[in-house]
């Protein structure tokens, strides 16, 4: 770290002293910015879909079918059919007059655990802080404290986030088998709802095994593994789902919109759930 002796002021990083002088923020010349734009878009465009779907309060459940957005529904306002096995302990809340939608109670789970995830922390941080935009391309910021203050400090919360994922998948891994059903609950059914909840249940239970917490839970703070081999062995594996962490992240985030998207249509009546058999 360099102190400017006239301003007395810190620079770090691409403004301190012994870095290459140049003139122009890069010297790159390729379309480096097309990347972070789409992952900005991308990002945006499901934020505003998902806000709209938790706002929306209805169209979730067509059943057997409830969406991801609202599962578990543990208020005594979701629609009936859709409450979840554990009870309504979340009673009805109101606020300025309005019903508070179900979904509130849970996307708020799913949602700290991908903002602390470590992928999406880079992936946001490059598209809408610029920080930095690209590699070879100076940041806009004069000072990075990191996530030592407030308010990234919070991101150092993400293992817990992390476990509270955990149940939320196992409730949705309940609801795929609950989509085995019919709309008369009679058991031995398979519909396209059926695989769609099961997609989306799998692609979680993915990117939450390759998850980087996932990895150090397992094998983590163990001074040796020879003498915990069954640790070593889970370890082993969930490091190779590890290196397709980004992957799993994109298309579990693709999976649940398209997961909720299905069952509105359904619950809209917009389609028929087609089943099998």
């Amino acid at each position: 770290m360099a102190i400017d002796s006239e301003t007395k002021t810190s620079k770090t990083g691409v403004f301190s002293q012994g870095r290459a002088k140049l003139a122009a923020r890069t010297y790159r010349t390729d379309k480096w910015w097309i990347q972070p734009a789409i992952t900005a878009g991308v990002l945006f465009l499901f934020i505003v879909y998902a806000t709209y779907r938790a706002f929306e309060n209805g169209k979730y459940f067509a059943a057997p079918l409830i969406s991801p957005f609202y599962s578990p529904c543990l208020a005594q306002n979701c629609v009936k059919g859709s409450t979840s096995f554990v009870g309504t302990f979340f009673g009805t809340w109101h606020v300025f007059g309005m019903t508070v939608s179900p979904s509130l109670f849970i996307l708020i789970f799913p949602l700290a655990f991908r903002m602390t995830c470590y992928y999406y922390r880079k992936s946001y941080y490059r598209s809408f802080w610029m920080s930095p935009p690209a590699c070879a391309v100076a940041e806009p910021h004069k000072k990075y404290t990191g996530e030592t203050r407030a308010p990234l400090i919070i991101q150092n919360g993400h293992r817990y986030a992390f476990y509270a994922g955990l149940v939320l998948n196992v409730f949705l891994t309940i609801d795929a088998v609950q989509a085995f059903r019919n709309a008369q609950g009679q058991w031995g059914h398979m519909s396209v709802g059926t695989l769609v909840l099961t997609a989306n249940a799998s692609f979680l239970w993915l990117y939450s095994a390759s998850c980087h917490t996932c990895r150090h839970t397992i094998g983590g703070r163990l001074r040796n593994f020879s003498a915990h081999p069954i640790r070593y062995k889970l370890w082993s594996w969930v490091s190779v789902l590890n290196h397709k962490h980004q992957e799993f992240a994109w298309i579990s985030l693709f999976g649940v919109a398209f997961a909720d998207f299905y069952v509105r249509q359904v619950s809209g009546g917009s389609i028929r759930n087609l089943y099998f058999f």
